[in-house]
């Protein structure tokens, strides 16, 4: 599978995605350099939601569209919430150029169906399905009928909402499905992020798996490659002090940039499956045991466990040769400290 150049799969490198999300806080300026900023923090793509207040929900203020469940934006209503926190439509096609020249791939989450038409104009190289919009099939089945690449986040899903998600790509053909691990809370308790599950997802519904992350910090995302990522996800924003929805679980770009660097290493320690010595290694194995005469010894004496032994550094016999050559006579007289070869007994 490939999103735009990129392949995604357990041989390349993991795909890191900066999410922009509401983290321009209103200003296209800020939009603009948080995606160069995003380039230079290692980011490999950006990614934008697509909606307005209004394809979102409705302009109202009863309990049912109050935000009042311990979150960041307790207090506002839900049409408030996004009429602060969405992207202007009109700022897409900018976006999208300053993106391309800075090399990021770049795509985003439509939430209803005519976000999805204005994203095609784009061409983009895959759709992100947000967590809260797992149960929206028609979305999930417009969205997939495009034949691209399809991440969906699973923050608040069971397991019939993910099947049902899965069965929905592949009744209009399309198998490139990306599941993310993810936490619907912001931020998100280390002790709700359950990477583990990220290895059922692989092996029970048979897609490629990553991890949208909404937790503090860069831990999380080094920890998820070691369980099979091959996307990771996490907030960006240019400098927190511009506030905004997302700002408190977002990283800056000095944080971004060591979660890559975190995750890069990760994936040099992980490495590959390999029983070969390297040529660095090999150097030293000559600090490893071997046989070596510990006294000084004459042509004729019996080796015994007294003037033998197994110790560093290994130019000698092999230390696997150690029962066989007690007993045996020496050819010749040697010194302590001279390595053991077969050629010096008989």
């Amino acid at each position: 599978m490939k999103i735009g150049n990129y392949i995604i799969d357990s041989k390349s490198p993991c795909f890191i995605i900066a999410e922009l999300s509401a983290n321009h806080n209103g200003n296209l300026d800020v939009a603009i350099e948080t995606i160069r900023a995003a380039k230079r923090s290692g980011a490999d793509a950006i990614k934008l939601q697509t909606y307005t207040p209004e394809t979102m929900t409705i302009d109202h203020d009863n309990s049912y569209f109050q935000i009042n469940e311990g979150t960041l934006w307790d207090g506002k209503t839900l049409f408030e919430l996004y009429g602060e926190a969405y992207t202007p439509w009109e700022w897409h096609e900018t976006l999208f150029k300053v993106a391309k020249e800075e090399g990021l791939i770049c795509f985003s989450s439509p939430f209803d169906l005519s976000a999805v038409d204005f994203l095609e104009k784009f061409d983009v190289p895959a759709y992100k399905i947000a967590s809260f919009e797992i149960q929206d099939i028609p979305l999930i089945e417009y969205a997939a009928s495009k034949m691209k690449p399809i991440i969906i986040s699973t923050g608040i899903a069971n397991l019939k909402d993910i099947q049902l998600a899965i069965d929905t790509c592949k009744k209009v053909g399309n198998k490139k499905i990306i599941l993310l691990k993810c936490t619907s809370s912001y931020p998100a308790p280390l002790e709700l992020a359950n990477l583990v599950t990220m290895q059922d997802i692989k092996t029970r519904f048979d897609v490629e798996v990553g991890f949208s992350d909404h937790t503090y910090g860069i831990l999380a995302p080094a920890v998820a490659i070691t369980l099979g990522a091959r996307v990771i996800e996490k907030h960006f924003i240019l400098n927190k002090s511009i506030g905004g929805p997302d700002a408190d679980f977002s990283l800056d770009e000095k944080e971004f940039k060591a979660m890559v660097e975190a995750v890069r290493d990760t994936e040099k320690l992980l490495g590959t499956i390999n029983y070969d010595v390297s040529k660095k290694v090999e150097k030293n194995r000559k600090f490893a045991r071997s046989l070596f005469i510990v006294e000084d010894v004459k042509e004729g004496e019996t080796l015994t466990e007294k003037n033998i032994r197994s110790i560093r550094p290994g130019y000698g016999l092999h230390p696997k040769h150690y029962k066989e050559v007690l007993g045996k006579i020496f050819t010749n007289d040697f010194s302590k400290g001279h390595p053991l070869s077969l050629e010096m007994i008989k």
